[in-house]
């Protein structure tokens, strides 16, 4: 899996870590080895221009999804496609705010906000109730496990 985390913004980003997150999470979604995705983290100007030219929306987001070849999760006995999955871009001062009132790190803000990326470029998505519930289910799944995880090594 080619998976690149580029740190555009102001804070330290443990970029492993997420390279890590990301690798367990596809991983587990069955998607194809040779797939590739790149993690951006930019600043709140760079953000806002991207929520206001693809969303319509105004000031900054914290996480924005952008699919390339719109793979889907494996499924068993199915081979999955290898392609490009897409980009993600995580607004780190967003989801420094967002934490602070959630009551947890930053860092697992962010370690979500890249799960919640990830299923959106896999074809998920919370705009109706059942998605929202089977999405934000899977990813507290998929979150839960790679935390409890992280202090074994891994071979991913």
């Amino acid at each position: 899996m080619s998976i690149d985390v580029l740190n555009e913004s102001d804070h330290e980003i443990d970029e492993l870590e997420f390279v890590q997150c990301a690798r367990y999470v596809l991983s587990e979604m069955k998607v194809h080895p040779q797939a590739e995705l790149c993690v951006r983290f930019v600043g709140e100007d760079v953000m806002e221009t991207l929520h206001v030219q693809w969303m319509d929306l105004p000031g900054p987001t914290d996480v924005m999804s952008f699919p390339m070849d719109e793979l889907k999760p494996g499924r068993e006995g199915v081979e999955p496609q290898e392609g490009m999955l897409g980009d993600i871009v995580v607004c780190p001062s967003v989801a420094e705010k967002q934490a602070t009132e959630a009551g947890h790190a930053p860092q697992e803000e962010m370690l979500l906000l890249l799960t919640h990326g990830i299923l959106h470029l896999l074809g998920y998505d919370h705009a109706e109730p059942d998605e929202e519930k089977e999405m934000f289910e899977l990813q507290r799944q998929l979150l839960l496990t790679f935390l409890a995880g992280r202090g074994r090594p891994t071979d991913r």
